[in-house]
């Protein structure tokens, strides 16, 4: 009938726990930021009543996204604090986002970086939204479009000039062209990252206006081009980038080794090139060598390149750090790009070779010349085996992490693995299809601590087919149920293991197709 002290105990603590969580109160109540009632909180503590609002927004940094969002709806108080305290955002930018911008930006009014992405299949904010968040933002620091095709040159010009202070700007799939371009490198001075993916607002041909560097030729350290056509019109804004640091062009049309070279000429530290699927050879190559302090080089699906060019970069480049060559199965670059590598870039700590056929000729050298050599990915090249695995385990000692894909690696292989590399943290071994189980008990039995990531779906389920077949035979039971049991996650795999299950079905006496037929 009675209650205990410690039953009293928790309903009080239960109430005062509760009383920090409540819905806000009434629109007409004298004190804004109260989060409940007279009535609710009489007997009570607020315990963030006291807490500054700096560290209350402080608490919400350390937030994600979705937890913002939910403590933004406890009380006003948290409510104001958690808007005033967002320095990114990311809208919809749909044309109906213009009529709520005015409300929007009147609670997020510390906004540094904002991000206005809209669907491919939907209008998205005129240029008049644009300039609005342009005055609202006076302050931000970094803005991305994405699919914004009704932005003109006139919106984008207008827009730069009331938010010169941007550092950072990357756009895709907008409609505006070379002259909004250019009015924004000349009223953004301090604008240091610059990304532009399909541009579709750009003449093409010798038609396109050229893009200058304008005010920003100072400040800009990164570039950054993907997917255009008419990419050569960027040509001036990467030569007059002296201060560049990072270039990277992807999937523009054109030939490049003539860029490359006038940019090496005035551009002096930059320190990572990626290319990818360009038109460039060894001369382009030979250009990017004269960048003495490069670090990073990406050389992907680029066909022009070859050993001749890659010996060139080694030679001059002495700081490279990571090298990433996809060759495209044109075997341009072999043993002799990796050699020339290896006798000179002593500070290498991570190589990849996608396509690439390196044999235990160039493995040797650079095990015993880069003692830094701490990640090794070697995918799809025909030519490492075992005695390559084995060469890489005896000689990069330094070695942390390894990845082994498509190619014709067997047990013997892991085995080398499991006795040398002695820093190994981490391989990953997928397509090889002469790995089993037992190289995975070599690996495992030897490093207990090594994170182990082995595709081992295709040979287990091989091994799954002939058991399952032999017990069905031997049963005389219906194999329907054996493909259901047995699925692969590789579409090619189950074709194979199918076709395989055909092949002994139908070699099997008439007994078998009796008991199948009566099931």
């Amino acid at each position: 009938m009675g209650q205990s002290p410690s039953t009293l105990r928790s309903r009080s603590s239960k109430s005062a726990a509760a009383a920090a969580i409540s819905p806000p109160e009434a629109p007409g109540s004298e004190n804004p930021d109260a989060a409940v009632s007279d009535e609710s909180t009489a007997g009570s503590d607020d315990y963030t009543s006291n807490l500054p609002d700096e560290c209350l927004a402080s608490i919400f940094h350390s937030l994600s996204s979705g937890d913002r969002k939910r403590s933004s709806l406890v009380c006003r108080r948290w409510l104001r604090v958690e808007g005033q305290s967002r320095h990114r955002l990311s809208l919809n930018s749909k044309s109906e986002l213009a009529d709520f911008l005015p409300r929007l930006f009147l609670r997020f009014d510390s906004v540094t970086k904002l991000s206005l992405k809209c669907d491919r299949r939907s209008i998205s904010i005129a240029d008049d939204a644009l300039i609005l968040i342009s005055l609202s933002c006076r302050n931000l620091a970094g803005l991305k479009l994405r699919s914004c095709r009704e932005l003109t040159d006139n919106g984008i010009s207008l827009f730069s000039q009331n938010c010169s202070t941007l550092q950072k700007f990357s756009c895709g799939s907008c409609s505006f062209g070379p002259k909004g371009m250019n009015s924004f490198l000349q009223n953004c001075p301090l604008l240091e990252e610059f990304s532009v993916k399909r541009l579709r607002g750009s003449p093409d041909g010798a038609y396109a206006e050229p893009i200058n560097p304008g005010k920003a030729a100072a400040s800009l350290k990164v570039i950054c081009l993907k997917d255009l056509y008419n990419g050569q019109c960027f040509a001036p804004l990467i030569i007059g980038a002296s201060n560049l640091k990072r270039l990277k062009l992807f999937r523009c049309s054109g030939d490049w080794d003539k860029v490359l070279e006038m940019a090496s000429i005035r551009v002096d530290g930059l320190m990572e090139v990626h290319l990818e699927k360009l038109q460039v050879s060894d001369l382009g190559l030979s250009s990017v060598s004269n960048f003495a302090n490069l670090e990073i080089l990406h050389l992907v699906k680029t066909p022009g390149c070859t050993n001749v060019g890659l010996a060139s970069v080694a030679g001059k480049c002495r700081l490279l750090r990571k090298l990433r060559i996809d060759g495209w199965k044109t075997n341009r670059i072999g043993d002799d790009g990796i050699i020339s590598i290896a006798n000179h870039c002593a500070n290498l700590q991570e190589l990849v070779l996608i396509g690439v056929n390196p044999t235990c000729l160039s493995l040797d050298k650079l095990g015993a010349n880069c003692p830094n050599l701490e990640r090794l990915a070697l995918c799809g090249s025909e030519s490492v085996g075992d005695a390559e695995i084995s060469c890489v385990a005896a000689k990069c000692v330094a070695l942390k992490k390894l990845c082994i894909k498509s190619c014709p690696v067997s047990d013997n292989g892991m085995e080398a693995i499991a006795r040398g590399c002695p820093n190994l943290v981490k391989i990953k071994v997928k397509k090889c299809r002469g790995v089993t189980n037992v190289g995975a008990d070599w690996l495992k039995g030897r490093k207990g601590s090594l994170d182990l990531d082995l595709d081992m779906d295709s040979v287990e389920h091989e091994q799954l087919v002939d058991t399952s077949l032999d017990e069905q035979e031997s049963r005389g039971g219906d194999f329907s149920s054996f493909n259901l049991r047995c699925r692969s996650r590789s579409f090619k795999t189950r074709i194979r293991s199918f076709s395989g299950t055909l092949r002994r079905w139908l070699s099997f006496g008439g007994g078998s197709r009796n008991n199948l037929g009566r099931n």
